[in-house]
């Protein structure tokens, strides 16, 4: 079927009322391939990437089939939609919600945690839900028996169920969640499975919950499939760990007027910098968000949305917080273009250590963001190229506006060269907050009187953190597993083989002919 536009798809009138609203003049690849094939009874896998348009290519035809099976009872539901984070969930309930203005034949309801499990069944119960959108916990959670619910029984109507982000649903692990929310829903359904990537994983899901689905992969330009979309330019600078800060700051200065989302490898980062932030652009607002922030997350993210402009820097933490994913760009096909590095610019460091010096909070924040970022360039999943015996580890100091460097195993021995800590007494940094401050000089007090408290304290610390350290490890391997990274010995013997024989050439300690002969051997007679 040759589709061009909304009209060729012969859409009721309210679902075409609600396109024309949202302002989609035509469709994308995304929706001209997937919404015929969902509209004839299809299962569909589609691979596309984020910001094609799939919201729609589901919405629409999830829309037309209901609007073929009403009058829906008020508690029966009819189409559930599963997204991996709340703030996604959100999104997709807020366009839900712009439909139902023209189609008012149904209602729906947001199933997000956040609020209690009572709150949501008095409102199932009060207003109805033919239209489910929900985390995975929580929509499981409401299946348990316990609850005077009874949404098994609701589900019986089910005609649609969609799995957005299906790829990020499991690598945020709720595999098992999903399969336990499958094992609910009657088997007579359409479904769609929307994703950015396919993995064995989702090849294992599409088999357990989809009935002889068709697979679609758009591709936005080229015979080469994007990971990202081609309307996104992509920006990289290269500049000295302890100038980081400081061309940050002068480049968010420089974009006041516009929104802008600053990323950290760390919820500890995410803390830190957003501190750092507030005090020195004090003229914008900024707001931050990790995954942490279990319960706030939701009204940080709306707040965030609601500013129409002069927003200030957002600090946040990519995989565990966002709706949308920051994939990672496959560079062989993401045009990259460089920003050269400002030749002059305010260097801030020394006013973040003022203001360190001054505030317990900002100085024990940097040292935990600092701790967190080491641990994290160790644990990297290319550790053979991101090594922390490559980190200038001063310049990294300095970045951070240290005052003093953290005790920690990795840095055992190590004394950077290019980093000098301040000649404080930094027992003597006081909190602002009056109430912490006191707390604080009563337990200081209290190792004073008694030294062996500390030694005691430092001990029980050192044994927590081996066990969180054991954890981390083990979290790693299954992650590693999961995603395809699990090396052999054998592999992992010739990476470092390999990584060793550059180094020796990069020093001319080895000529060309010799690199040549060890890098690729018997590679003259495979040609031969």
């Amino acid at each position: 079927m040759d589709v061009k536009t909304w009209k060729d798809l012969n859409l009721s009138p309210g679902v075409l009322a609600a396109i024309e609203d949202l302002g989609f003049e035509s469709l994308t690849p995304v929706q001209a391939a997937c919404i015929p094939l969902f509209l004839s009874k299809k299962d569909v896998a589609v691979e596309a990437v984020t910001g094609s348009g799939k919201t729609l290519a589901f919405l629409v035809p999830m829309f037309e089939i209901l609007l073929k099976y009403t009058p829906f009872k008020k508690l029966d539901v009819g189409a559930i939609i599963i997204s991996p984070t709340r703030e996604l969930a959100a999104q997709t309930a807020e366009i839900v919600d712009l439909f139902l203005k023209h189609i008012p034949e149904f209602t729906s309801i947001l199933l997000i945690g956040g609020e209690s499990v009572n709150s949501d069944i008095s409102n199932i119960l009060e207003n109805g839900a033919n239209i489910i959108i929900a985390t995975p916990g929580r929509l499981a959670d409401l299946f348990n028996p316990k609850h005077n619910l009874k949404l098994t029984a609701c589900v019986k109507a089910l005609e649609v169920l969609v799995l957005d982000e299906a790829d990020k649903l499991l690598d945020m692990g709720f595999e098992k969640t999903i399969n336990t929310i499958l094992g609910y829903l009657p088997k007579q359904r359409q479904t769609g499975l929307f994703s950015a990537t396919q993995t064995k994983e989702m090849e294992d899901l599409i088999r357990a919950g989809m009935r002889n689905p068709v697979c679609i992969s758009v591709k936005e330009k080229g015979s080469i499939m994007q990971k990202m979309p081609t309307t996104l330019s992509n920006f990289y600078m290269i500049c000295e760990a302890d100038k980081k800060l400081s061309i940050l700051i002068s480049f968010l200065k420089s974009k006041a007027c516009l929104k802008s989302i600053v990323f950290f490898s760390t919820c500890a980062a995410v803390d830190y910098f957003s501190c750092i932030l507030k005090e020195l652009i004090k003229h914008v607002p900024v707001i931050s968000i990790h995954g942490k922030m279990k319960k706030k997350r939701h009204k940080i993210f709306s707040a965030f949305k609601e500013h129409e402009r002069c927003d200030g820097p957002w600090s946040g933490y990519t995989r565990r917080s966002l709706g949308c994913s920051i994939r990672s760009a496959q560079f062989s096909q993401v045009q990259l273009q460089s920003l050269k590095a400002p030749e002059v610019v305010i260097d801030v460091t020394p006013k973040v250590k003022k203001l360190a010096s001054k505030n317990r909070e900002i100085y024990e924040k940097g040292l935990r963001a600092f701790v967190s970022f080491i641990r994290f360039y160790t644990k990297h999943e290319c550790n053979l190229l991101f090594r922390i015996k490559d980190l200038d580890i001063g310049k990294l100091a300095n970045g951070y506006a240290l005052l003093k460097l953290p005790k920690m195993p990795e840095l055992k021995n190590k004394i950077p060269p290019n980093f000098k800590a301040m000649d404080l007494k930094f027992d003597d940094i006081p909190y602002l907050d009056k109430h912490r401050e006191k707390q604080r000089q009563v337990q200081l007090k209290e190792i004073r009187e008694n030294p062996k408290n500390r030694k005691g304290m430092s001990k029980k610390k050192e044994e927590w953190l081996k066990m969180k350290r054991q954890k981390e490890k083990k979290l790693l391997a299954k992650k590693r597993k999961r995603k395809g990274f699990e090396y052999s010995e054998q592999d992992l013997e010739e990476l470092e083989r390999d990584a060793r024989l550059v180094k020796k050439f990069k020093k001319g300690k080895i000529s060309k002919e010799e690199f040549d002969a060890e890098f690729a051997p018997g590679s003259d007679e495979d040609n031969s």
